[in-house]
């Protein structure tokens, strides 16, 4: 989901260059696996980079990723609440001991949360606090029904986003970066297109696209 928007904006602008238009389909990176490693024909599969590496290594996907795009983790807020201090590891640490309600995602940058909280000892104590989304639900949402006071999720799923305000990345110390790699399917009859369409992602109008989604080339 973290690349669902970034993905829409450079099929438009792959389609314009080469007539060729692609269909995205966005899932959570959990479904998507599932459904890869299922037996799903896809031309092109998109996820987490050891996501794909396990896929590789079972088989589902032609081995030899290509790295796509640099994510990092941000904190949001409901627009107009209060933005708490996130200028160094021990500042986030005292916001989310004060946050009622704490949410994250099923993906890379809610497995970091939850081992971060492991690592400061407080896991115990923010259990009873923290929401987890659904599976292909953004945490975005969760912000702006109230149903948390802090999010956290790839900066991506949280920017544009109407009634959220981005606070900042996760500080020095606490910060993860999320590399999101691609993979040729098994089964693909479009294996042409599958690699001009990857050639033309990592292009630099291709970085400018991602850049302006809040991540970066990586490659």
């Amino acid at each position: 989901m973290a690349t669902r928007a970034v993905l829409a904006d450079l099929g438009r602008a792959f389609a314009r260059h080469f007539g060729i238009e692609l269909a995205v389909e966005s899932v959570g990176g959990v479904d998507a696996a599932k459904r890869v490693a299922a037996g799903e024909t896809f031309d092109l599969v998109i996820l987490a980079s050891d996501a794909i590496d396990k896929l590789a290594a079972a088989g589902h996907v032609v081995p030899g990723r290509i790295d796509l795009v640099r994510s990092p983790v941000a904190v949001a807020v409901k627009t107009g609440a209060a933005k708490p201090d996130l200028g160094s590891e021990a500042a986030l640490k005292a916001a989310v001991l004060a946050a009622r309600t704490i949410g994250y995602s099923t993906g890379p940058s809610g497995t970091h949360l939850m081992k971060l909280f492991e690592r400061w000892g407080v896991a115990d104590e923010v259990a009873r606090r923290t929401v987890q989304a659904p599976p292909g639900v953004p945490v975005a949402s969760l912000v702006v029904k109230g149903e948390v006071e802090l999010g956290f999720q790839q900066l991506a799923e949280l920017m544009h986003v109407p009634g959220v305000e981005v606070v900042g990345l996760l500080p020095a110390g606490a910060a993860f970066i999320t590399t999101f790699s691609a993979a040729f399917g098994r089964g693909s009859a479009q294996a042409a297109a599958a690699r001009a369409a990857l050639d033309f992602i990592n292009s630099p109008e291709g970085a400018d696209i991602k850049r302006r989604h809040g991540m970066e080339p990586a490659a």
